[in-house]
């Protein structure tokens, strides 16, 4: 079992600790292949999915995890819970807490959201995407993805190309990736670039390389990455307009030709087809995406199997 209550970032996480998701996730990945899926592991514990954004593969994925381990599982979201009426969230923390969860994965807004209910309650918190901070279990989805097809993980070139700025999941797997040596290439339009984003690994800087170049993020790459453009959270507008972005920082056939031979093709989801990503590259034979998708259910239920003991 893991060593530790709660899942709030891929940060402070061990190389051994992320190996251990990945090994309890592959060998759970049986049970989504039997007639019924579901195992006793979890019965009589009870997880709360919390979200207060909109999500439909992060949180399907959780509630399918939860049920096929025989926990109880209650979805709140944003619309049906009290923070419409103006709730906070440390009273809906009390709250919570007061009706004794022994797990709440939460998706919020603001970073710092799940740590802030990790020092409220005493349910297991799992971050299911803070802010623009972190979003865990899909760097470990993604990591469990690129295991499979590519026998390892360590010393991959991996290009993760699109909007870094507002982007969870570009942190959690830079900081994953770069754990097992993993050369990192962050390429996007220069407005949607932080700066100094390559010292936020300070120990493994020197494996983060910053380029606008899609070329040369490209050029013999393992795996690509793409990440959506997160219109929803810019309130002005970071490059001229959507054929303009798709010219530079799109991917299509040609580019994907620069890659190595055996390179996969990785998003996040949702996609914005012909914005970030071609159809025909979407849902060609490099594309790993729906993979990432039914890897989702193993890694979650290995990560609540981990975290509530079994």
């Amino acid at each position: 079992m893991l060593n530790r209550k709660h899942l709030l970032g891929i940060q402070d996480l061990s190389r051994d600790e992320i190996l251990e998701i990945l090994d309890v996730a592959e060998s759970l990945q049986e049970v989504s292949t039997r007639p019924i899926k579901k195992v006793p592991t979890l019965r009589g514990k009870s997880v709360i999915n919390l979200f207060f954004e909109a999500s439909t593969r992060t949180r399907t994925s959780f509630e399918i995890a939860g049920k096929r381990l025989s926990a109880d599982i209650v979805n709140i979201s944003l619309s049906t819970s009290s923070v419409s009426k103006g709730e906070t969230l440390i009273d809906t923390a009390k709250t919570l807490d007061a009706m004794a969860a022994d797990s709440v994965v939460i998706r919020h807004s603001s970073s710092g959201a799940p740590h802030m209910l990790a020092k409220m309650t005493r349910a297991s918190i799992i971050n299911a995407g803070d802010g623009a901070h972190e979003h865990p279990t899909q760097a470990l989805i993604d990591a469990f993805t690129m295991r499979q097809r590519k026998g390892r993980l360590e010393n991959l070139k991996v290009a993760i190309i699109g909007d870094i700025a507002h982007s969870r999941v570009a942190r959690s797997n830079l900081y994953l990736l770069t754990k097992f040596g993993c050369h990192v290439w962050l390429c996007s339009a220069p407005t949607l670039m932080p700066p100094g984003v390559e010292k936020m690994i300070c120990e493994n800087s020197e494996l983060v390389h910053v380029t606008h170049s899609m070329e040369e993020a490209i050029e013999s790459a393992d795996v690509i990455m793409m990440l959506r453009v997160q219109f929803e959270r810019m309130s002005e507008s970071f490059f001229p307009s959507v054929r303009e972005y798709f010219r530079y920082w799109g991917l299509n056939r040609e580019r994907v030709n620069r890659a190595k031979s055996d390179v996969i093709i990785m998003h996040p989801g949702p996609m914005n087809r012909g914005v970030e990503i071609a159809t025909d590259v979407a849902d060609g034979p490099y594309s790993v995406i729906l993979d990432q998708v039914a890897s989702g259910v193993a890694v979650r239920m290995a990560v609540l199997y981990l975290l509530l003991g079994g």
